[in-house]
């Protein structure tokens, strides 16, 4: 609220304050003070209560102006929605609803013919009712017999007369000259004048039921006459008589549409004419036909033999088929203009036409591609189809769904085609890999000039060189239908199936010293050079690791954005859409990720098996390696146990290799050491590890549970800031734990025998820079009783008799 002078706004404060007691009951008196003040100004007090009001009014039509704007957007959504099902629902249910509304035409045209004889029979017994009685006609029937003749000699005879006479004579001669437009003419008009003399009575029920006579028999007579001129003329009258089920006009003027010489403003003038007679579904059928047959003459010189390559002949075959497509809209629109009944028909013949056409690009075209898997051709096609497809969109033919419900099985048929022979491929160069990174041949330009991505392109082996390509070609080959047949979704999910089987591979190339089920079925009778050392291994994973992380996340993102750039004008698409395909790509991208899980773990495993065991079979890592400890005579030197030594060599032997491989990588080659380093513990947290220290025979002992404690701290020393993992860190922690309870079990309290954690830390340091060779310089300045230097600087004895009395002095505090 806006601030006010305080001499003014003190009376409406003071209201104010008086009125925010929430359940106290304030006097009016009290309330009316405001009014009685002197220094009360009305106008102040006006504003600052509407001041108020107005706030929350523009609060409430902001809000409410934004519900307005979300459901206006969800209503327009939901519209563009049901007006896309009812389309589908239409298309859907053509068929029906086409002999629906033929059934409903001949029915009107029945009801409209009954009721032209009912009004026919009720004019005559009218007339009969109306007539003069018997008994007078009987008396005066000779004169009046004599008076209507006499009468009848003496008149003009009226239209309706004249027509029994001149009509056959006229249609004659209109005939005989190919009037026909006139001929019409004359029996409309003899239509009108019966209708006339029907309204007005001017003829007797007789006379008008043989006028009508009349008219019928020269209506049929002009169609007999025109269909017999038609027939001869024709140079396609033996086809003709397969086609005619009736005489008259409507079969006429059939005829004369299938003469050669029958095109474009006869067939026009000759489908008019037909509809003119009331024949409309037989003169659209009529025009409908001829479009037929003259594509069917034209496609009768196209010929899939005398083509290689399929390309020619879907282009041949969709320009005559969308062009008679198009020329049959065209003259349907401008004879029938836009009438719901003809134009389902229409729809109805064109997607007869398309579909025809599809499956004979299926048999001659798609077949033969789907079977050698040639998905390039099989695309272009495909394209080329729609193309001239799209050219009908404008006249309101949407025909694609149809070619694409044809085409779909083929594409994807030809698509896991091409996915198993880059499968075959890679499997096959997989055999003959050396396993050595090498950056990709060189390349030509477009101008002639070669050139070399090494500077950008990733080293790889082989194999993967190869699959690479592949998939890059894939991609060139898929992406024109992507946009009209959506194939995105399809061309991921066979790129994971074809990573899924290279990763396999790579897992068998690796030596597996004790079987696992890390092999994956249906591989393993594969053939595949084995990488032997440990480069190669780590070739291995520097192959899956950049097509998981950079080869294939690419091409995903490219797949992606081409359907965005189609479906950049489709407004449907909303928000919720994008979401769920993003999301469907994160878990993509998830799978490859664990696709390459299990080439490190497998990798992890065999490198931890080598380390631990021995050529027969035994473990050198178990837990009677500390039990055993208590049980020697000789006072052990205090180290790491020889295992965990070698093994902090093996890991920086593999992290120097690994930092020279995963150039750029640094993520998954720190990830590679930590699997490694995990792997070690597997053993540790197993159960017959702890049920030998915990239900063992044997108790584990005080110099166990310090080798035990040292070899945990070593580990903590030569990882931690590399790659220790907090789980792997915390798993060392709970794994002290565990050994420290087991130690407790024997009465003793394992904080009071163990030496400081110092002392531990300075062995393990002590331990990693004899290792590397780092300097010890500044060894001279530590203390003599320092049990880093009795390590490293003391003779053998000398470090006995310092371990002894270290020893004794424990023991001594202990009891």
């Amino acid at each position: 609220m806006a601030a006010v002078k305080p001499s003014q706004s003190e009376p409406v404060d003071r209201f104010q304050r008086g009125s925010r007691g929430v359940g106290r009951a304030v006097p009016v008196s009290y309330k009316l003070d405001v009014f009685k003040d002197e220094n009360f100004d009305p106008n102040v007090y006006v504003q600052s209560k509407c001041r108020a009001m107005s706030d929350k009014v523009v609060l409430i039509l902001d809000f409410e102006s934004l519900e307005i704007r979300q459901l206006r957007s969800s209503l327009q959504v939901l519209k563009k929605a049901s007006a896309e099902e009812m389309y589908r629902s239409v298309y859907a249910n053509l068929a029906t609803l086409i002999r629906a509304a033929e059934e409903i035409s001949g029915l009107e045209k029945e009801l409209l013919s009954m009721r032209n004889l009912c009004t026919s029979q009720v004019a005559l017994i009218r007339e009969f009712t109306e007539g003069i009685p018997i008994e007078s006609w009987s008396v005066d029937s000779e004169g009046s017999i004599e008076d209507d003749l006499s009468f009848c000699e003496d008149r003009e005879p009226s239209e309706a007369e004249k027509l029994f006479v001149e009509l056959p004579d006229m249609l004659d001669v209109l005939l005989s000259e190919r009037r026909v437009a006139e001929a019409l003419d004359a029996l409309d008009e003899a239509e009108r004048i019966a209708a006339e003399a029907a309204e007005n009575q001017t003829l007797r029920p007789a006379e008008l039921l043989s006028l009508q006579t009349i008219i019928n028999k020269n209506r049929q007579k002009l169609a007999d006459h025109l269909f017999e001129a038609a027939f001869k003329s024709s140079t396609h009258g033996h086809e003709l008589h397969s086609v005619v089920s009736s005489p008259g006009v409507v079969d006429q003027l059939a005829g004369a549409s299938f003469q050669s010489s029958t095109r474009g403003v006869e067939l026009h003038a000759a489908v008019s004419a037909l509809k003119r007679l009331g024949k409309g579904p037989r003169a659209h059928s009529l025009l409908l036909n001829s479009h037929y047959e003259r594509l069917q003459c034209n496609m009768k010189t196209i010929h899939p033999s005398s083509t290689s390559y399929g390309v020619p002949y879907t282009t041949a075959l969709s320009q005559q088929v969308f062009s008679a497509i198009a020329q049959a809209v065209h003259d349907s629109q401008t004879v029938f203009a836009e009438d719901s009944a003809y134009v389902s028909e229409l729809v109805k013949w064109s997607a007869k036409q398309a579909e025809a056409f599809a499956q004979l690009v299926q048999k001659h075209v798609l077949a033969s591609c789907a079977d050698a898997g040639s998905l390039r051709a099989a695309a272009e096609c495909v394209q080329i189809a729609l193309g001239h497809c799209s050219l009908l969109e404008s006249q309101g033919i949407l025909l694609s769904s149809v070619l694409l419900q044809h085409f779909r099985p083929s594409v994807e048929e030809a698509l896991n085609g091409n996915l198993k022979r880059i499968e075959r491929k890679t499997a096959a160069l997989a055999a003959a890999d050396d396993w050595v990174l090498i950056y990709p041949s060189k390349t030509h330009s477009p101008n002639g000039t070669s050139s070399t991505a090494s500077g950008i392109q990733p080293k790889l082996s082989s194999s993967a060189h190869c699959f690479k390509s592949m998939v890059q070609d894939l991609l060139d080959d898929i992406s024109p239908l992507l946009m009209s047949m959506q194939f995105a979704g399809s061309t991921l999910d066979g790129l994971f199936r074809v990573f899924d089987s290279y990763i396999s591979l790579l897992i068998n190339a690796i030596p597996c010293l004790v079987e696992d089920d890390t092999n994956t079925e249906g591989y393993g009778n594969k053939i595949v050079r084995m990488a032997e050392s440990e480069e190669q291994q780590l070739v291995l994973l520097v192959n899956a690791s950049v097509l998981a992380e950079e080869i294939l996340p690419r091409a995903a993102i490219k797949l992606s954005s081409m359907c965005q750039a189609g479906n950049m004008d489709d407004s449907h698409k909303t928000t919720s859409d994008r979401d769920n395909h993003s999301t469907e790509l994160r878990n993509w991208k998830r799978k490859l990720h664990h696709c390459v899980d299990r080439l490190r773990d497998r990798f992890c495993r065999q490198q931890m098996l080598a380390l631990i065991l021995t050529e027969d079979g035994d473990t050198l890592l178990n837990a009677q390696m500390y039990l055993s400890m208590d049980e020697s005579f000789d006072y052990p030197e205090w180290s790491p146990s020889p295992i965990f030594q070698y093994l902090f060599r093996m890991l920086n032997t593999t992290a120097c290799i690994a930092a020279n491989m995963f150039v750029g990588r640094k993520k998954f080659a720190s990830m590679l050491m930590m699997r490694l380093l995990q792997i070690v513990f597997i053993i540790y947290v197993g159960p017959h590890f702890w049920e030998d220290i915990e239900k063992g025979p044997r108790p584990l002992g005080l110099l166990g549970l310090r080798q035990f404690y040292l070899d945990m701290q070593f580990i903590i020393v030569f990882a931690q800031g590399r790659y220790l993992s907090r789980h792997a860190h915390q798993l060392i922690k709970d794994i002290i734990e565990r050994a420290m309870l087991a130690f407790s079990a024997t009465g003793m309290d394992p904080d009071s025998v163990l030496p400081d954690d110092d002392w531990f830390v300075c062995i393990a340091r002590e331990t990693v820079n004899t290792i590397t060779g780092r300097s010890r310089t500044g060894m001279s300045d530590r203390e003599a009783n320092s049990p880093t230097a009795s390590v490293s600087a003391l003779p053998m004895s000398s470090f006995r008799s310092l371990g002894s009395s270290n020893f004794s002095f424990q023991v001594s505090t202990v009891n």
